[in-house]
């Protein structure tokens, strides 16, 4: 029989042959044309048929045929056969066996199923629900890996960098070497041709007067030898040994002279002069001073290494200066702060950079020039200043009472990362009038000196503590290692090369 919702589109047949329909048979729920009535009722006698026009039927349950008697409806279900069974199964093989209406029956399982479909349609929303999660998940996947892979990237280039300015500074200092002996050399050269030409003369000189028989040109003669037996004829100039080593294919190692650098493959260091101000390279008992240098500045505030030899210092006035190792003032910065600078640090491109508390800004002086590199939002102020390896900047920032502290990275003006919270949400620095100092370590780590807290911090990049430190008799430890990990409150400082100011 043809579904109801094509009744209005199509010519609703006869369920026993393919003309029209025009009548309907209530008892049976069948089709019929006028030529097939008799022909279904005949074929089942037994039943009363209750036909009517096809728009007066009535839509009813239709129960099947019983496989034990011909022409009967099976209108029960024996509960204890889990059967359908007719009336004549009733009064015969079922007698006695519990026999419930099929309409009940089947009112029943359609009330299961109509249920069992709710819980369908809400597995079916579900899995919409969570087949969008999933494109999510994936989207996130996707960018965060492509994330790591610029990262990686980055990361590549960054060490290409670092391997490269280790070999530049190698062929810079093979240069550099031969420059000062090829000097050494030719000077001596040149000295011996100069007095070789001096001789000649003499000897002319001498042999004019071995030839006079001039008095006074004997008696007056004055030698000049002594002046050149001195001299030597010879220059030992030497010639250091280049030694590349390699081991087991995971480090390499490079020395030539004063300058060494080692490559592995978790970690590059270079490193030059091994006299150096301060000897931090091994944990010593005791501090060896190399060269104690006299600014006549009092009190000595931030110091930031400059180069190899040189260092900025800065002071409780509107002045930075910038000493050699010998001591000798090479250039004096007159900054526009109301009192003094708060913080100093040094750009990867050799720039100074301060930090103004009372203007909120981060200046940079270029050329001789003092630009504004960054400034801060109105209630927040600078202090301590860091340049990444990267090129972002650090600044420690507070509010004017010092309650609140977190460090900002900025990113040329844009600031791009926060860090004051942990991760149970309580306040990493405890905030106050000193502020933190703060450094990058070779690892990429953010090392952290409160001075307010008297405590060290080390964070990664992402600002998560790695740990905390502070020393077992309370006597606050400002400066770790020789990686350049923390900038002390007297103005303690790690050079490119390793030493300590």
């Amino acid at each position: 029989m043809a579904s109801s919702s094509t009744w209005a589109q199509d010519v609703i047949t006869c369920d026993l042959c393919d003309n029209p329909t025009q009548q309907f048979c209530n008892s049976c729920q069948v089709s019929l044309c006028r030529g097939c009535i008799n022909k279904h009722v005949e074929s089942l006698k037994t039943q009363t048929h209750d036909i009517v026009p096809f728009k007066d039927r009535r839509e009813l349950l239709v129960f099947s045929s019983c496989a034990s008697h011909p022409n009967q409806k099976c209108e029960g279900h024996c509960q204890q056969c889990d059967v359908p069974v007719c009336f004549r199964c009733v009064t015969g093989p079922h007698s006695g066996h519990t026999v419930i209406d099929m309409s009940e029956m089947v009112q029943q399982m359609k009330e299961e199923i109509k249920k069992e479909t709710e819980e369908i349609e809400n597995l079916i929303s579900r899995f919409i629900i969570s087949g969008a999660d999933i494109d999510k998940k994936i989207s996130n996947l996707n960018e965060k890996f492509k994330t790591m892979e610029r990262e990686g990237e980055n990361m590549r280039k960054t060490w290409h960098k670092e391997v490269d300015n280790i070999f530049d500074t190698l062929q810079s200092t093979i240069r550099k070497m031969k420059d000062r002996r090829l000097r050494a050399l030719r000077s001596h050269q040149s000295r011996l041709q100069d007095s070789g030409t001096k001789l000649e003369c003499i000897t002319k000189e001498n042999k004019k007067i071995l030839k006079s028989n001039k008095v006074s040109d004997a008696t007056s003669y004055k030698s000049e030898l002594k002046d050149f037996k001195d001299i030597p004829t010879d220059v030992d100039v030497k010639i250091p040994s280049l030694n590349i080593n390699t081991v087991q294919g995971r480090e390499l190692s490079i020395e030539l002279g004063e300058y060494k650098a080692t490559l592995t493959q978790t970690s590059l260091s270079s490193l030059t002069d091994e006299v150096s101000i301060l000897s931090v390279r091994k944990l010593l008992d005791k501090a060896k001073v190399i060269v104690t240098i006299s600014s006549g500045i009092k009190p000595l505030g931030a110091i930031i290494c400059f180069g190899i030899n040189e260092a900025w210092v800065q002071s409780q006035d509107k002045f930075i200066r910038r000493f050699d190792i010998h001591g000798s003032l090479k250039d004096k910065i007159t900054t526009e702060c109301k009192y003094y600078p708060g913080y100093i640090s040094v750009t990867r491109q050799g720039e100074l950079i301060y930090s103004d508390i009372q203007r909120r800004t981060v200046n940079i002086v270029r050329q001789g020039r003092i630009e504004t590199l960054i400034t801060l939002p109105r209630g927040w102020h600078p202090r301590g200043l860091c340049v990444t390896r990267s090129g972002d900047v650090l600044v420690d920032t507070c509010t004017p009472n010092g309650s609140h502290e977190k460090i900002v990275r900025y990113r040329g003006q844009t600031a791009v990362q926060e860090i004051d919270k942990d991760d149970c949400g309580q306040n990493i620095f405890k905030g106050g009038i000193n502020g933190v100092l703060l450094e990058e370590n070779n690892n990429g780590d953010i090392c952290v000196s409160d001075l307010d807290a008297n405590i060290v911090i080390v964070m990664d990049k992402t600002g998560r503590i790695r740990f905390r430190y502070n020393d077992q008799n309370g006597q606050f430890l400002r400066c770790v290692d020789d990686c350049g990990v923390l900038q002390g409150p007297a103005g303690l400082s790690v050079d490119s090369e390793g030493r300590l100011w």
